[in-house]
């Protein structure tokens, strides 16, 4: 972990400037600056500087290790690419699994373990970027257990002003991460859940126990206390590396939206 942190967190997303304009047109790089990617011209990189000198290659390195996370199960092998692309890590997760379902549990065909991605929850939730920090759903029993993930990167834009030379994730949005999870726990268990949103209501025992930096996974593990009608009580749990870093006890009701 520490080396990841080290070695390749940092490593920016890269691109031409005469790709700038197409990519915003399409809606994308929103949060996307000089000064957290590398945007490369004629002259050479444009108002920065690299990080290392092979920042792209670990870049790229970066993206492979984001791309095999969609196995949805921890990768034991040594992966050596030549020009990696999403495309074709994703073709090779797919092999792998279609190899190991002999041999492995289909968990995804039982009703309480889905693997949902991000298309999948933003079906469900509203929120968007940059508000959006839920990348994947890893397990989802609709009404009584949730356990969904959110990948830190040094992209992220509130690491702009939180803080300058020193990136640590704030506190609240943690909480508001492990909450958009539990979001997905009620909504699960409900009709037409585009139709509704959730309004939290109470925090207590709220507690912090290390920061959270670029690099980190963090795993949220939330277990319904009760549900009376349209309102819940949740226990939620986040972890980095198996450690508790944050959790909480939430109250949330469900309406129309």
């Amino acid at each position: 972990a520490e080396s990841f942190e080290k070695e390749l967190a940092r490593a920016r997303t890269f691109g031409f400037v005469h790709e700038v304009d197409a990519l915003r047109a399409k809606g994308l790089i929103r949060g996307a600056s000089t000064q957290n990617a590398v945007v490369v011209g004629d002259e050479g990189v444009v108002e920065n500087a690299l990080r290392w000198p092979d920042e792209f290659v670990r870049h790229k390195a970066m993206d492979c290790v984001g791309d095999l996370a969609l196995a949805g199960a921890r990768v034991r092998a040594r992966v050596q690419t030549t020009r990696p692309s999403h495309r074709g890590t994703v073709l090779l997760v797919r092999a792998m699994k279609e190899a190991a379902k002999d041999t492995m549990k289909d968990l995804t065909t039982t009703e309480a373990f889905r693997i949902m991605d991000v298309e999948d929850i933003m079906k469900v939730l509203p929120h968007r970027y940059p508000f959006l920090l839920v990348d994947r759903i890893l397990e989802l029993e609709p009404g009584k257990r949730v356990v969904g993930v959110k990948n830190v990167t040094i992209n992220e834009p509130f690491f702009q002003g939180h803080f300058p030379g020193h990136p640590i994730m704030p506190g609240v949005l943690i909480i508001e991460a492990m909450a958009q999870v539990g979001g997905m726990l009620l909504l699960g268990a409900v009709p037409d859940p585009q139709s509704k949103v959730v309004y939290f209501t109470s925090l207590n025992n709220v507690k912090w126990r290390r920061p959270v930096k670029p690099g980190d996974q963090l795993r949220f593990e939330l277990d319904v206390l009760q549900v009376r009608n349209m309102m819940c009580k949740m226990q939620g749990v986040a972890k980095v590396d198996g450690e508790i870093v944050a959790e909480a006890e939430m109250g949330a009701m469900i309406r129309d939206r």
